[in-house]
């Protein structure tokens, strides 16, 4: 079976995590977690970084501390349209008025010139891009339009650690970004998550709401600060909220995990990007995406086919595992189609919804693994333009 995703946890960390259960007693979030926070910053160029229980829990984290520290001029925010239930269920959640925005065909990211005509009619307070499958977006024009509307950004890079835009790691350039560490993504803590940031209000107060809203975890000038605000000692700070919080913490177990994954990540990532390369050598009649990026850290390889079910069924008999382009039109999905979501054009995600299809890309693939992979996929796929 050729999967679209694999393990990245080997024996020796299997190893390390009986080490780690045997030598400590106390399990939950103290001095590793601290630690892999402070590694996973340096590793991708940020100045903070906060762990938590799931990529999902990272974007519901940014969600409220933009809200809890006030950081946006209006809660009306732009999405993608191609996206993840949880990139945008938690604006939703906590009472964002939500666009979705069509992608490109190029990057599948979020397309700038529809995102234009959303913020000259919605004049937004945010706008939030996913990093498609390893792949940027098209941050160059983003970048104008966020200093012509004065909107924050926010990243979801769940997709795309270690991919480089010009030497900068993707999941910096906003002010806030997510990254999963679920089975199967480039480097994996069973389940887990993280939000980064270099702004260290949004860091402290992100601090606070992973751990019910209370100030315990936070750098003692913003404690100290709260203290004086709320005239509250320090006994029963301990035990004050100050914010609107979640228990989205993980564990030292987690981040040992964490640890030991990160040290494989350039490594994984060069191979995942060399496997990009490859599939787009073979497959030079199908579309693909193209973001010029230095490094392509590429979570699976995207394209587009006329005849996708039968590709699909064929692939599966082949034991070639395949999926739809992350999953189609958010706007399509049955959640969202029981609300009043405020309708815009979105005719590049209905086609990404109707044609799009990826193929298998991992570390633990080889080139011999992906010419299996082509031969069976063109032998049935009928190309289609984009």
């Amino acid at each position: 079976m050729i999967k679209l995703a694999d393990s990245t946890i080997d024996k020796k960390d299997y190893k390390i995590l009986i080490k780690f259960l045997q030598k400590n007693s106390y399990l939950n979030q103290s001095k590793i977690t601290k630690n892999f926070e402070k590694k996973f910053s340096r590793a991708i160029g940020t100045n903070n970084s906060i762990f938590v229980n799931s990529g999902s829990s990272a974007n519901l984290l940014i969600a409220q501390t933009l809200l809890e520290g006030n950081f946006l001029k209006n809660k009306t925010v732009i999405l993608p349209s191609l996206s993840w239930s949880t990139s945008v269920t938690p604006f939703l959640q906590l009472g964002y008025k939500v666009i979705l925005c069509d992608c490109d065909n190029k990057t599948l990211g979020l397309d700038s010139k529809h995102l234009k005509i959303l913020c000259n009619r919605y004049k937004p307070g945010l706008v939030g891009v996913v990093n498609v499958l390893g792949h940027s977006n098209n941050f160059k024009e983003i970048l104008k339009l966020k200093k012509k509307f004065r909107f924050e950004l926010i990243e979801d890079n769940c997709e795309s650690l270690g991919s480089k835009l010009k030497g900068k790691s993707l999941g910096t350039i906003g002010l806030a970004s997510s990254h999963s560490f679920y089975f199967g993504h480039h480097i994996s803590t069973i389940e887990g998550g993280m939000v980064s940031t270099k702004n260290n209000k949004f860091y402290n107060i992100s601090l606070a709401i992973r751990s019910h809203g209370w100030s315990r975890d936070m750098e003692n000038k913003y404690k100290k600060s709260l203290e004086r605000k709320y005239k509250v000692d320090e006994f029963k700070s301990l035990f004050t909220f100050y914010f609107s919080g979640f228990n989205i913490r993980s564990t030292d177990f987690n981040a040992t995990l964490g640890i030991e994954q990160l040290k494989k990540l350039e490594k994984i990532s060069i191979i995942r990007h060399r496997n990009f390369l490859y599939y787009k050598k073979l497959l030079k009649d199908f579309w693909f995406q193209d973001s010029k990026l230095n490094r392509i850290s590429s979570f699976g390889y995207a394209t587009f086919v006329k005849n996708r079910f039968k590709v699909f069924k064929y692939l599966n008999s082949k034991k070639i595992q395949t999926r739809p382009l992350i999953c189609g039109n958010m706007a399509q999905q049955p959640f969202l189609k029981k609300i009043n979501l405020n309708k815009t054009n979105l005719s590049n995600a209905r086609f990404v919804d109707k044609f799009g299809i990826y193929l298998p890309n991992h570390a633990n693939m080889s080139f011999k693994d992906i010419e299996f992979v082509v031969k069976h996929f063109k032998s049935v796929a009928k190309p289609i333009k984009f």
